[in-house]
């Protein structure tokens, strides 16, 4: 029977400037060549650990069950944050570091058992105090592609550090949420699930929903982009399965001036014409 291809996904705020993502794949060839290594992103935000998080969990279920997910989105780099693997219960294995960029991936796939990556064996001969993605990271994903138990790279961890989220909230006319995420696009996603909107169009069934980030004016909610006109602000549950403001053929980020915190309230009332 022919072996299965082993696959390394790369998740990382590195950009594509600069050498570094470069790095990480020539690092995981010398240890694990016959590795397929696939690009999730470098254009992570800077720092943004939410932003990693939000787009790994976007991201593992639709890659083959056991793949290595490597994340780095590490500005604790060289402090006490611990370096990590992880496996879970839906196959995928998961590296990066213990700052909540993982969280939300294992949790959809059910965290099975998780492990301080400490054995020198399995890094660099020299260590970075500020390049744990090429000297810790990559090698521990490629030696997870090779086949070797994640127990060989060190003590087993009770827990991983949670990614605390914002929460929405019900008010008396709708709910108010925040923007969590602001995509390539420009298009705004907010923490205000479908949960929440199928919940106020059952409570409100003879008002249309309308949705307003900041002081602006109000929008309506659409199936998708197209139902919209050219230019004409929308909102609409996205691919994230949560409200996110866009619009049509141009960036919501840009029109409203938003980004990651700003206020978005939903409400029970027809849309102004």
């Amino acid at each position: 029977m022919k072996s299965i291809e082993p696959v390394i996904a790369i998740l990382t705020d590195f950009g594509y400037r600069d050498h570094y993502a470069g790095v990480l794949e020539g690092v995981i060839a010398g240890i694990a060549p016959r590795a397929r290594v696939i690009t999730l992103t470098h254009g992570v935000a800077p720092q943004s650990i939410t932003a990693g998080a939000l787009a790994l969990a976007q991201s593992w279920r639709f890659f083959p069950r056991h793949t290595v997910f490597l994340a780095v989105v590490d500005p604790g780099v060289g402090t006490e944050r611990l370096p990590i693997a992880i496996e879970t219960r839906a196959g995928a294995r998961m590296v990066g570091p213990d700052n909540g960029v993982l969280a939300l991936a294992a949790g959809q796939a059910g965290l099975r058992r998780a492990v301080e990556l400490k054995l020198s064996r399995y890094r660099r001969a020299e260590v970075s105090s500020t390049f744990h993605g090429r000297d810790i990271f990559a090698p521990a994903a490629a030696w997870l592609a090779r086949g070797t138990p994640l127990r060989a790279f060190g003590p087993a961890l009770p827990r991983i550090t949670p990614l605390m989220l914002p929460e929405a909230r019900l008010t008396r006319a709708g709910a108010r949420g925040e923007v969590i995420y602001v995509d390539g696009f420009g298009n705004l996603i907010t923490n205000i699930g479908t949960a929440t909107i199928a919940r106020l169009r059952a409570c409100f069934p003879e008002k249309a929903l309308t949705v307003r980030i900041g002081s602006s004016a109000a929008v309506e909610i659409f199936r998708g982009y197209g139902d919209a006109r050219v230019g004409r602000p929308l909102a609409t549950i996205g691919s994230f399965d949560l409200l996110e403001i866009a619009v049509r053929d141009g960036s919501a980020a840009q029109r409203f001036r938003a980004k990651v915190g700003a206020t978005v309230v939903v409400n029970a009332a027809r849309p102004r014409n």
